[in-house]
């Protein structure tokens, strides 16, 4: 029982890519070739270890006893006095929380205000992703815009057009719900080959928040919007971009769809839209237009610039798959994941992240195997619709390789499929929707790793 009860995990380095080493991680993972991505991964892994080994070598031993030092001899902090109430106005992670950030993958984007910075799934619990720690995917960069100035127009197949001021909107009836959102390239790297090493970069395009808004549709009955033959709204952004997405009315009907002023409890952060933005649940992020300005009511779908020639899928026999915006169920295991270590044989808990845009998970199941065999993670509450879940079980390591992989299955009975089974139906060449098995290899020195299976 005594070795069961160990267990100790280093944590993954961070941000270890540099940008030079980019365009070759991306030519070597589509020649099928991963030896960049291993030596550029093992040497900060070598660093992140030499660091371990020198904060812990560097202890002097105790002079009380043999005991643990840090039991034995009273801290500062338990002689003095702390810090003075309200030093920051805006509280602040601890000091040695410091690295757990974004972060931008150098050379993904051309240009760094048309690019995506990945949550730190690996350093999260629970289900809320905290607001600075929001993944981010802009098309022209972010904007903090004057609230008093910010107007929402709503008009088309509306009996009147109407100009909503911040003020306005507010102090209408809202609602707060929990809702994921992720971006529909998500994942994409891992489409041709194994690209990333982090969980961080292969599945950090995704976050977690409780949003507070007023319901579209309550914005568009007091319009007058025809909701028989509106069949669709077009939702447009006020950044340079233009962004614009069709969304079909049978969303805005259910009253799902939010137009969204708050986030966490507070105000939306400038770069997820502030002072309002689009939520709409179980769909990619890139509908969740931030910075929203439009409504339009419309009878047919309207075939913008990134529905038409982006965020589309193309399939095996050279079509192009449009408006295929629901995020399919897909789960995560965020630790152990790549880049981090196992120290000792014995308990572990295998945690980890599940979600589908269809509505609830209803099960998770968990395979150290390879997929062989599978055993019942479970479900920690709440399980809400269209929001992250977090699952755990038991594992005790017997410093054995492994392969650990999550399988999740939502309410409607849709299984998460293999890379196999994905590919069979979407070929190889696709970019956006890939919620195919995560497969991370643990190896007897207690290395997780990035692989592919079946």
């Amino acid at each position: 029982m005594q070795n069961q009860m160990t267990g100790r995990l280093r944590k993954a380095p961070e941000n270890f890519v540099q940008g030079d080493g980019v365009a070759t991680v991306f030519a070597e993972a589509k020649a099928g070739r991963r030896s960049f991505i291993r030596s550029a991964f093992a040497a900060a892994a070598a660093g992140a270890a030499g660091t371990s080994a020198l904060a812990q070598g560097g202890q002097k031993a105790s002079s009380v006893g043999d005991g643990d030092p840090n039991i034995l001899e009273m801290p500062a902090h338990t002689k003095g006095l702390g810090q003075p109430v309200v030093t920051d106005g805006y509280g602040k992670p601890s000091k040695y929380e410091s690295n757990v950030q974004r972060r931008q993958s150098p050379g993904l984007t051309q240009t760094r205000q048309a690019s995506v910075s990945f949550a730190p799934l690996q350093s999260l619990f629970g289900i809320v992703t905290p607001s600075g720690l929001h993944f981010e995917r802009h098309h022209q960069g972010w904007w903090d815009i004057d609230p008093s100035k910010h107007r929402l127009m709503v008009n088309g197949m509306v009996k009147k057009n109407m100009v909503f001021t911040m003020d306005e909107i507010m102090r209408l009836p809202s609602v707060s719900r929990f809702h994921f959102i992720e971006c529909g390239a998500n994942t994409g790297m891992e489409w041709g080959n194994v690209a990333v090493p982090t969980v961080q970069y292969t599945h950090g395009m995704i976050s977690c928040s409780e949003f507070t808004g007023v319901p579209l549709i309550t914005l568009l009955e007091m319009a007058g919007a025809d909701l028989k033959k509106g069949k669709f709204v077009l939702a447009e952004g006020a950044d340079g971009s233009s962004m614009t997405r069709t969304i079909p009315m049978e969303l805005i009907t259910s009253g799902e769809v939010i137009v969204a002023y708050g986030q966490n409890g507070e105000m939306l952060r400038p770069e997820q839209g502030y002072p309002l933005r689009l939520v709409v649940p179980g769909v990619q992020g890139v509908s969740w237009v931030k910075y929203l300005r439009r409504i339009e009511v419309g009878d047919m779908p309207y075939a913008t610039k990134d529905e038409a020639v982006h965020y589309i899928d193309l399939m095996p026999d050279g079509q192009h798959r449009q408006y295929t915006s629901i995020q399919e169920c897909k789960s995560v295991v965020t630790t152990p994941s790549g880049g981090q270590m196992l120290l000792d044989k014995g308990f572990y808990n295998i945690s980890g992240l599940a979600w589908s845009g269809r509505g609830k998970v209803k099960r998770v199941d968990v395979s150290v195997d390879g997929g062989r065999n599978w055993r019942t993670a479970r479900l920690e509450g709440p399980v809400l619709t269209k929001c992250l879940t977090r699952f755990n079980i038991d594992w005790v390591w017997d410093g054995k390789p492994a392969i650990i992989q999550s399988r999740a299955m939502d309410e409607t009975g849709y299984v998460q499929p293999t890379n196999n089974q994905l590919r069979a139906v979407r070929g190889t060449r696709s970019i956006y929707h890939n919620n195919s098995i995560q497969s991370w290899a643990l190896r007897e020195d207690g290395e997780v790793v990035n692989v592919q299976l079946a």
